[in-house]
């Protein structure tokens, strides 16, 4: 059973116009996030980057907490998870115009919202990480949006593969290290914890904001900016960042050896996130 647009319905009764211009030109974002025993994770989070997107696109919706939670508690019921663990996908397109490829504003926009359980036992401990040969395209404005333009990220997974033990970590066109093909890409040197600014073109993601605004209470500094390569393959221990997958520590990047899930910084920092999950649902 999914969500769209004020009706829960069957998935294979879903329905969605031809003309919608997130089909027709890629207009549209979305968000994916975790439900733990029912409740959303840094859903403020989320929905403020949702709604930072929707004014970029000029698309005129406003998503407020209270109606994702209600639809969200809807589709647990009717999906029968009664654990509350859920992977969810809430997706806003353009929807249907006639105005054709137009500079305009999208006053009806397709709001579809689907979940998925989730069994926590079956997610990865660590990873490998694999240095992409293809480059991060650069975002299609100022700042890169989580949308339906996701051609870079397919090539980048045709090259690595399906294996769910590899991440592919892309480099910019001058080589600068930017983020992982479903996540954002962390590592740490002495005191200090690194990672690439947005100006390498990579996703605001809300983990990474989650490690950023939170690396101060286990005594870390945290700097962004432009690095090589070689300042990654140097580090003391390296992660990658994802709102379903939360944080996860790389054993390994292309011949390098870390620390993995024995890592302090990256355990420390897991700690610090599951204490804030059962925070919210204490």
């Amino acid at each position: 059973m999914i969500y769209v647009n004020g009706r829960f319905i069957e998935e294979k009764d879903a329905v969605l116009s031809p003309f919608d211009h997130g089909f027709l030109y890629g207009i549209g974002v979305f968000e994916t996030f975790r439900l733990y025993e029912g409740r959303p994770f840094l859903l403020d989070w989320h929905l403020e980057r949702l709604e930072r997107a929707l004014k970029d696109l000029q698309i005129e919706y406003t998503v407020t907490k209270q109606e994702v939670i209600e639809m969200l508690d809807k589709l647990l019921g009717l999906n029968d998870i009664k654990d509350g663990n859920a992977r969810v996908r809430l997706n806003i397109s353009a929807g249907i115009s006639d105005k054709g490829f137009a500079a305009q504003t999208y006053d009806k926009p397709t709001v579809l919202c689907f979940v998925n359980q989730l069994k926590p036992e079956s997610l990865p401990l660590q990873k490998e990480g694999k240095v992409l040969s293809i480059r991060r395209n650069t975002p299609e404005g100022p700042f890169r949006l989580k949308s339906h333009h996701y051609l870079n990220n397919m090539y980048a997974k045709r090259e690595i593969g399906n294996d769910p033990r590899f991440e592919g970590i892309f480099l910019t066109e001058d080589c600068a290290v930017a983020e992982g093909i479903i996540s954002n890409v962390f590592w740490s040197k002495g005191s200090c914890i690194y990672t690439p600014s947005l100006d390498t073109g990579i996703l605001d993601g809300v983990t990474r904001r989650f490690v950023m605004e939170n690396a101060k209470r286990i005594g870390m500094d945290v700097k962004t900016g432009r690095y090589q390569l070689e300042a990654l393959l140097t580090a003391d221990e390296a992660w990658m960042t994802n709102s379903v997958l939360e944080i996860i520590p790389f054993s390994q990047i292309e011949e390098v050896t870390y620390p993995g899930r024995n890592g302090e910084i990256t355990s420390a920092l897991q700690t610090l996130y599951h204490q804030e999950i059962k925070n919210m649902n204490s």
